[in-house]
């Protein structure tokens, strides 16, 4: 039995030509990989290359960090290079946000554009 969303499909397709039906199919949702394949190849794609490239540098701080907490028994320094440890893990994870945001993005702008196809394929529908 078919579900809603495949009916609607296939009325979409019924009312489409053979490009804009290219188009409709490409707008199906991605996978995890896809998704964040994406973020790298959208306009802001350099954009999220260099927020990968802080994200590595933030990750040597933190290891450094780290490593210094550990070799030290000051009670000043084991509070210092754990204050700047938990600073690069609070980082870490706004640049981790970062790209999930980008993703959640590119996710409601299929969604958009999905919408916009099937407004526009209906009322070719309802005119004829």
């Amino acid at each position: 039995m078919k579900t809603e969303k495949e009916k609607i499909d296939e009325l979409i397709k019924e009312t489409l030509n053979k490009e804009e039906v290219k188009f409709y199919d490409e707008l199906e949702e991605q996978n995890l990989l896809g998704k964040l394949g994406e973020v790298y190849r959208g306009k802001m794609g350099w954009f999220a290359i260099i927020m990968n490239i802080a994200h590595l540098v933030v990750l040597g701080l933190f290891i450094i960090c780290t490593i210094r907490f550990l070799n030290t028994e000051e009670t000043n320094m084991l509070i210092k290079w754990a204050s700047a440890g938990f600073l690069c893990m609070i980082a870490m994870g706004m640049l981790k946000l970062y790209v999930w945001m980008q993703m959640d993005k590119n996710d409601t702008l299929r969604e958009l554009k999905r919408l916009e196809l099937q407004v526009v394929a209906l009322s070719h529908k309802l005119e004829n």
